[in-house]
């Protein structure tokens, strides 16, 4: 018998604990679903869809040039954006995962003029998709973190047929909703109602595995995320807030403040999971008749719905972006969102700069 017989954790036998504890994205719908009565069946399979749907989108842009998936696809998305090969690529994996499991109704994409019925050729279920399927295309070519956002509402109707105004419901109704970032790991970001959970992507098995619980991001920061470039444009209560973020342990805030902005949502969201911050993409007068420059369907709401979950808050300057009775489906919205006080600060800057304007008008 060897001398490293009797030890109990030798390199073998850590490797295969390790393993034997690994969580699946599977296994832990499963729980959710089983133990904690959280999600029916078909929630559980239509995630599983998109988190398969993901992995696939992963795959494409980890090939970058290779795959021939860089540069612009020469043509434009209903905003009047120009596409990026990957955005309709992305956008076709989705649609194609999710189109004939029998789980949904009907799906929108920010990349979309109209909703997409699911075919009477495929059985119709009970859920709407929506998506962003490539959030923060601007970043592809260049090889920095970027993302896909996805929002689970449930059919409101019993009816067959399904129409844009199925789609409209406040975020607060989201059945599930989630991410996935796709940077040096690739990782799927999800909350059911139940917390927020976070699996990273083995890509020797392909599997999702658990690699956080109960994600918390903590109440207090020091660090923020904004577009400094757009100051000139901001709304007072915007700029009050900046202005006393870089006035630093000399301003009236007493403490200094770091800016980090990633221009991908996904990413900036990201990092405020893991450690806390604040982010803001707010209104701004280039476009006074616009309310913000996010989608509140395919980005807002599932990210609000997330950071909720997580402990944290999101606004639209005045009010709970959760609360919000969408009107159409490309609908845009103001942003605040983040570590709890610091969002609920921005959020009364808003709120005392509308009541002192209510005032002077009615004097």
């Amino acid at each position: 018998m060897g001398p490293d017989a009797d030890r109990p954790h030798t390199y073998s036998n850590l490797i295969e604990n390790h393993a034997m504890k690994r969580i699946s994205l599977t296994q832990y719908l499963v729980e959710q679903q089983r133990d904690r009565g959280q999600i029916p069946p078909p929630l559980r399979l239509l995630i599983e869809t998109v988190a398969r749907a993901c992995k696939h989108i992963a795959i494409s842009v980890n090939k970058g040039a290779l795959g021939e998936v860089l540069g612009s696809a020469d043509t434009e998305n209903v905003q009047g954006e120009v596409q990026k090969k990957l955005d309709v690529i992305a956008n076709e994996v989705l649609i194609e995962a999710n189109v004939w499991g029998g789980h949904l109704a009907a799906m929108a994409s920010e990349e979309m003029d109209s909703i997409h019925v699911v075919p009477d050729r495929y059985p119709q279920g009970e859920y709407l998709l929506l998506f962003d399927p490539l959030d923060g295309s601007s970043n592809i070519d260049v090889n920095v973190s970027i993302g896909t956002i996805f929002s689970v509402l449930r059919k409101v109707t019993n009816t067959r047929g399904v129409s844009e105004e199925d789609f409209l419901q406040p975020g607060k109704q989201q059945a599930a909703a989630g991410y996935c970032v796709y940077g040096p790991q690739s990782t799927l970001v999800l909350t059911v109602g139940d917390g927020v959970a976070m699996f990273t992507l083995d890509r020797e098995t392909g599997s999702w595995v658990l690699t956080q619980r109960d994600v918390s991001i903590p109440a207090d920061t020091r660090e923020f995320a904004i577009n400094m470039s757009n100051q000139r444009h901001w709304a007072a209560p915007v700029q009050r807030y900046i202005g006393e973020c870089l006035a630093g342990k000399e301003g009236p805030r007493g403490k200094d403040f770091n800016m980090r902005w990633v221009a991908s949502m996904v990413a900036d969201v990201h990092r405020i999971l893991t450690r806390g911050g604040v982010f803001l993409y707010p209104w701004d007068k280039r476009e006074p008749d616009k309310p913000g420059k996010l989608r509140l369907m395919y980005e807002a709401n599932p990210m609000a719905f997330i950071v909720e979950q997580a402990g944290g808050m999101a606004t639209n300057g005045r009010q709970r972006i959760l609360d919000i009775l969408p009107t159409k489906l490309h609908e845009r919205v103001s942003v605040v969102l983040g570590s709890k006080n610091e969002v609920q600060r921005a959020t009364d800057y808003h709120l005392a700069a509308a009541a002192e304007a209510s005032e002077a008008t009615s004097a």
